[in-house]
């Protein structure tokens, strides 16, 4: 199996247990604030066993600057899984997952605003396609709004969490030289005391079997997809993880049908070619000869494998 092949796989399957991510929260039973924090939990015990393992705290690479601003995507990122599981409550796991997969085009904008990042004809173009398509899938309607129903608020809790991503996303593509597994630990390391206060331990008293629930998003989905995710970035070129990066929300919709009989609708439907063609385009590299994201530069005490790629990938995981 080629380097190129292998990545493929392991980048497959990370997106696919990504699309099992709303079973492991619905089926908790917990609160979305328990459901965060415990996952934030497991998941530092898992990826900080990983990362002692491998030695990779000695010359981490962390400047005052880069730690600050790792911390910062860390608040964004726990506070984006918090609104994404309140989410799957207000709406279902299909259109949760479909709205949040709008995260490239947060990205893309706010470069442009916070950083100036070039934003061309054609891109600002894309986006609006791309949103087109999440009013349809969305299935929204104007009663939705006078109704003053849960699931218009489902739809923005989803919304807004794919902007906390995107805005993570941007800051922590300014963190260079640190290793992005230490980038994904610290951040989960983040959540344990921001979401301490709000944590509901009465709650969950008696919660037996439940319990593996919670410690599966931590350990699988948190410790063990992103080993996996970032094993695979370092092998792949840029347009195919924009394209496996679809293996998560078509994982999660046939999960959410298969698992509670959820499905989206006809018109619903012809929205996600929409955010799929939008986020390729977006996406994917202006020409084919175009190579993939080069590492950032590495550290004297990192060998060159260290140099960080984004700890937080666009549109790749939840």
């Amino acid at each position: 199996m080629t380097s190129e092949n292998k990545g493929a796989a392991q980048l497959t399957t990370a997106m696919m247990l990504s699309g099992t991510l709303g079973v492991f929260v619905v089926e908790s039973g917990a609160s979305p604030f328990n459901v965060v924090f415990f996952r934030v939990l497991f998941g530092a015990l898992a990826l900080g066993s990983y990362v002692v393992a491998r030695g990779w705290l000695r010359g981490h690479g962390f400047t005052p600057r880069t730690l600050g601003l790792t911390v910062l995507g860390g608040v964004f990122i726990v506070f984006n899984w918090l609104l994404l599981f309140q989410s799957y409550e207000n709406t279902s796991i299909s259109v949760a997952t479909v709205v949040y997969h709008t995260q490239p085009f947060y990205v893309v904008l706010l470069g442009a605003l916070l950083f100036r990042e070039r934003l061309t004809a054609a891109k600002v173009g894309w986006v609006a396609v791309a949103f087109a398509g999440l009013i349809l899938v969305s299935g929204v309607t104007p009663g939705d709004f006078t109704s003053g129903g849960s699931y218009v608020v489902g739809v923005g809790q989803a919304l807004l969490a794919a902007l906390l991503y995107g805005l993570s996303t941007v800051v922590t593509k300014r963190v260079t030289g640190v290793r992005p597994h230490l980038i994904a630990f610290v951040q989960v390391l983040v959540g344990i005391p921001l979401l301490l206060p709000f944590a509901d331990f009465g709650a969950m008293r008696g919660e037996g079997a439940d319990w593996g629930w919670l410690v599966g998003l931590g350990v699988i989905h948190t410790g063990v997809m992103y080993v996996l995710l970032y094993a695979a970035y370092a092998k792949l070129p840029t347009a195919k993880i924009a394209v496996l990066a679809f293996v998560y929300p078509a994982v999660a919709m046939v999960m959410d049908w298969a698992v509670y009989g959820h499905h989206i609708g006809l018109v619903q439907a012809l929205g996600v070619p929409l955010i799929v063609l939008a986020s390729l385009k977006v996406t994917l590299p202006r020409s084919p000869r175009t190579p993939a994201a080069a590492p950032a530069p590495r550290t004297a005490a990192q060998p060159p494998e260290a140099a960080s790629r984004t700890a937080t990938p666009a549109g790749c995981e939840a």
